[in-house]
């Protein structure tokens, strides 16, 4: 469950809070290009900075560490770098069809880092609860206003904000469709 009240003293220590995002880097993500960079806010002023950005939702300040996930639209600039020890001929033919996708345009490095980078956010929660430390996805913020607080160059692009900390009491859980109104066998069917 999503967490929105948080102990507000607690902070999560400096090695797990570490443990957590190096789980989180190792998302898969297509070609291996690791499409997410991770911005991890713990002082009190950028919270307090974060705070209108994200529609003053309180949970940003009471959190322990608010990590803004990005994703990379030019993550084809990483691709040599990511396969320098990979076979000389499965290296150029991986190249050449990265180069060829990313060069299609922006949009298609947008599309890639928001799939990409969400896998790295959904990765980040499964760390952080397997870890004991509770979160909460939004993507409700400021997407152009983060921007320019943060200093985020144009090649990044703000995915998702994830606050983390420790519940201040049990999540309250929300309903969710039944398992059976959400998957279908073999090819799509209407279901409702």
């Amino acid at each position: 469950s999503s967490v929105r009240l948080y102990q507000k003293d607690k902070e999560i220590p400096n090695e797990i809070l570490h443990k957590i995002l190096e789980m989180a880097g190792k998302a898969p993500s297509a070609w291996n290009l690791q499409h997410w960079r991770f911005i991890v806010v713990t002082s009190q002023e950028q919270k307090e900075k974060l705070f209108p950005i994200a529609y003053n939702q309180k949970h940003v300040l009471d959190a322990s560490a608010v990590v803004i996930v990005l994703g990379d639209t030019e993550a084809d600039k990483v691709a040599a770098e990511v396969f320098e020890k990979a076979p000389e001929e499965a290296r150029n033919i991986l190249l050449k069809n990265i180069n060829s996708a990313y060069s299609q345009g922006r949009a298609i490095g947008e599309r890639e880092a928001l799939k990409n980078a969400s896998l790295g956010a959904t990765q980040l929660m499964l760390a952080a609860k397997a870890a004991g430390v509770d979160s909460c996805p939004m993507t409700g913020f400021d997407h152009a206003a983060i921007v320019p607080a943060l200093g985020i160059p144009e090649r990044f692009i703000p995915v998702m904000m994830i606050t983390l900390g420790y519940a201040d009491g049990p999540a309250k859980p929300t309903d969710r469709f039944d398992i059976d109104r959400l998957v279908m066998h073999e090819k799509y069917e209407e279901k409702y």
